[in-house]
């Protein structure tokens, strides 16, 4: 029997064959099965809504605990100490600096340019009034939960449709995975999150522009899905590599090429071209169905057209697919060019703490700690239970030798490269198709991680595999899929499946409440990576912001003792050691810190006042000069600047250091009351007003700048405004007892002496002890005895 073939052209190049779908068992034809690819997996199919709650639901519950949350770890400098947050910062200086509010231009900058996300932090901090992290956090989980619900769309198109239920199952495992808890409760995670609700829209929009008919909707379609990409790239650099997942898809999937017939066919087009050979000047047609049909010989466009149609296999037109190619391939070398102009056309400057083995002598000795750090991501991602908010310095010491570590860099390569071949040796159907797509959604958008292309400033960040763990979590899929053709024992897969997505999702609830406070999530550090000198530096800090400087020097000088040039370490340490009055061990630490970071203003600056408090005017002066020749525009530096000037009587130029400080900082308090304490001083009343004035204009709730003002006043007769001016200071801190004892000598001088005494009793009801107020409290005692006495 003659079968009758009908052929169907559709506008992106591949020809339809329609005819009966048969398949061969033992020789004998039969009619094959109509069921979906995932119709094997053991779990129901769910329709779509459901779905849609089911990974919405999952997604938001796994990290809702994460909006008790304050700022932590990252947020301190992205959010907290970024200017360009505040709604005062023109909008337009989120174009020229970098996502920690540096100027790209500068040396210190890290380049991560990422404009749209500090925008919104900028719509979060506008919307909230100041900077509150519930509002931060709850945009996150927003962020996470819709992102998951896209992600069904994302499952369904990388295995070519009609898979809902294998779309759910993955989707599930994505919404739940431990991997995302830094993305999602950490607020900078913001960028990866953001980089991948573009980066799904942009492969949408693509996937979608291949079935539209019409080529002006077409072209419009995959302009849309560029403009996404370019956003998704402004949120996050790893935005781009959309463009490599749809080039794959385009290929694979929507075109059902395999590989290896692309490469030959590539191949013996430049053999072609290499020998002179003209070719054919008509379009060109190839065969998807197997990638072993015989290549066409003869040399007759005519003859091979002729062959074309006498063939029942399904026909595939390049020519569309390399336009599409030309325009990824353009729109790719474009914001790669913007974002190198971007840059100042520079590469970022890290340390060597920030990613050891990049700055490895040995090319061995790289390569071989690069792969290892390959095998931890993907443990990572297969058991997240090793969950640390920094793997830099010591985590992961470099492989230097063929150690035990590099079996696992075997194994590991022996297990992808056994998915390769896998994915080539198969013959071109939905199988091959999803494993391939797998691969590149798991690898593409990893690649900017590998230090392949340029250095990175991390070992490994868990917010990076936000977007590999969408390939990850569909080979899972994929694999399951595979296990239940084979495996009788359903039941056994769909527990297994519901245990793996239990055990997750509560693994991510315990995580996200780890990144709630800094002292939880620096202690979890120290069970993943007790050799990482930054953990136990973070450590520190946090004990030393919170007043526990026992704990706080214990820390650094375990920091120190790991890491013996840990700059910043030494800077902290000597900070506190300052403070404590052991100043010779504190200028030793320093002078060291700048002996190896000459340009490490802040240490240059400490080193000025230790320097200062041990008399060393001249070397004080001079550290304090150094700082400010990296970094220009200091304004703590200025203030204690003039506080070395003061010291030394020389007050026109404390006067000039603290103006410089309030010109840079105008709400530096510190720098607007030294000038108006000093010039009380030096009686120079009138200039000690003006700037008083001045200051409460800028700062009009500070209650310091009202009570040195009242002073000022007192001390001149204008009891009435001096009065006012004390009122003003108590209203705004009614638990200082130093205001309250001079607003009563203010009434003792004035002769008001019933007012005065209260004043005194409410100074010593807040502090008893205040020797000042027991003192004024026995004169006027004294003073009403004597007026008794009088009368």
């Amino acid at each position: 029997m003659t079968l009758k073939v009908r052929s169907e052209t559709s506008l992106n190049g591949i020809t339809k064959d329609i005819h009966p779908h048969l398949g061969s068992i033992n020789g004998k034809h039969r009619k094959m099965s109509t069921g979906s690819w995932d119709s094997d997996l053991p779990f129901p199919r769910v329709p779509t809504s459901l779905s849609v709650i089911l990974v919405g639901a999952a997604a938001v519950l796994c990290y809702v605990n994460s909006l008790a949350g304050g700022f932590v770890f990252d947020d301190s400098e992205a959010i907290i100490n970024n200017e360009d947050l505040k709604p005062e910062t023109p909008i337009f200086n989120l174009l020229y600096n970098d996502f920690w509010g540096t100027r790209l231009t500068h040396n210190a900058s890290h380049k991560s340019y990422r404009p749209l996300t500090v925008l919104s932090f900028r719509w979060n901090y506008w919307l909230a009034g100041g900077l509150h992290p519930r509002g931060f956090h709850l945009i996150n989980v927003a962020l996470h939960g819709t992102v998951s619900i896209l992600s069904l769309a994302i499952f369904n198109l990388l295995l070519g449709g009609s898979c809902h239920r294998a779309a759910l199952l993955a989707s599930m495992l994505f919404a739940v995975h431990p991997i995302h808890a830094e993305a999602v409760a950490g607020v900078v995670g913001r960028a990866d999150l953001l980089c991948a609700l573009f980066y799904f829209l942009a492969f949408i929009t693509y996937c979608s522009s291949l079935h539209v008919k019409r080529a002006a909707n077409q072209a419009a379609m995959l302009l849309l899905s560029m403009v996404f990409c370019a956003l998704a790239m402004f949120c996050k650099e790893q935005g781009i590599t959309v463009i490599g997942v749809c080039s794959v898809y385009d290929v694979i999937v929507s075109g059902k090429q395999h590989p290896i017939r692309i490469t030959n066919l590539l191949w013996k087009s430049f053999i072609q071209n290499k020998s002179g050979a003209l070719g054919c000047s008509g379009q060109c047609f190839v065969t998807p169905s197997s990638y072993d049909t015989p290549a066409v010989q003869n040399n007759s466009c005519k003859e091979y057209n002729r062959q074309k149609h006498d063939s029942v296999n399904s026909e595939y037109d390049f020519r569309p697919l390399l336009l599409r190619h030309v325009v990824l391939l353009l729109s790719g070398l474009s914001l790669l060019t913007v974002r190198w102009q971007v840059m100042a056309s520079a590469t970022p400057t890290f340390q060597w703490v920030d990613n050891p083995a990049s700055f490895a002598d040995s090319i061995l000795t790289r390569v071989l700690t690069y792969n290892y750090i390959y095998v931890l991501n993907g443990w990572l991602l297969l058991c997240p239970e090793w969950l640390c908010f920094d793997w830099s310095m010591g985590c992961i010491p470099l492989v230097e030798s063929l150690e035990p570590r590099v079996l696992s860099i075997g194994l590991f390569w022996l297990i992808f490269i056994l998915l390769l071949w896998r994915s080539l040796s198969t013959p071109s159907r939905k199988d091959q198709r999803s494993l391939i797509m797998c691969l590149a959604a798991m690898v593409i958008p990893f690649l900017p991680a590998t230090n392949i292309f340029f250095r990175v400033g991390f070992v490994i960040a868990e917010r990076v595999l936000y977007l590999p763990s969408v390939g990850f979590c569909l080979l899972i899929i994929v694999g399951l899929r595979q296990l239940a053709m084979f495996h009788r024992a359903r039941w056994a897969i769909q527990v297994g499946y519901i245990y793996v997505v239990f055990v997750l999702g509560i693994r991510a609830v315990s995580r996200s409440a780890e990144w709630q406070t800094e002292a939880l999530l620096f202690r979890s550090g120290l069970s993943v990576c007790p050799l990482n000198a930054k953990v136990h530096y973070n450590i520190a800090k946090n004990a030393g912001d919170a007043g526990n400087r026992t704990l706080a020097v214990l820390e650094y000088r375990e920091a120190l003792r790991l890491h013996s040039e840990y700059d910043q370490a030494m800077n902290n340490l000597a900070n506190i050691l300052k403070d404590e009055g052991k100043l010779h061990e504190a200028e030793k630490l320093l002078r060291k810190a700048v002996q190896l970071r000459p340009d490490f203003a802040a240490a240059w600056m400490n080193l000025g006042i230790v320097l200062a408090s041990l008399k060393h005017h001249s070397e004080a002066e001079a550290s304090y000069f150094t700082a400010l020749s990296y970094r220009k525009k200091y304004p703590d530096c200025y203030y204690n600047l003039g506080n070395l000037y003061l010291d030394q009587q020389r007050y026109s130029d404390a006067y000039r250091a603290w103006r410089n400080a309030t010109a840079l900082k105008p709400t530096l308090t510190v720098a607007w009351s030294n000038m108006i304490i000093m010039l009380d001083s030096i009686g120079q009343m009138d200039r000690a007003e003006t700037i008083a004035q001045e200051a409460l204009v800028i700062l009009p709730q500070e209650p310091s700048l009202h009570f040195n003002l009242a002073n000022t006043l007192g001390k001149v007769g204008r009891f009435a405004e001096a009065e006012k001016h004390f009122k003003d200071a108590i209203s705004l801190d009614m638990n200082n007892a130093v205001y309250c004892t001079n607003l009563g000598v203010l009434y003792h001088r004035w002769k008001k002496y019933d007012k005065a005494e209260r004043l005194y009793r409410q100074a010593l009801e807040i502090n008893p002890q205040l020797q000042s107020a027991k003192d004024n409290m026995a004169l006027l005692n004294k003073a009403q005895n004597r007026i008794a006495n009088q009368q």
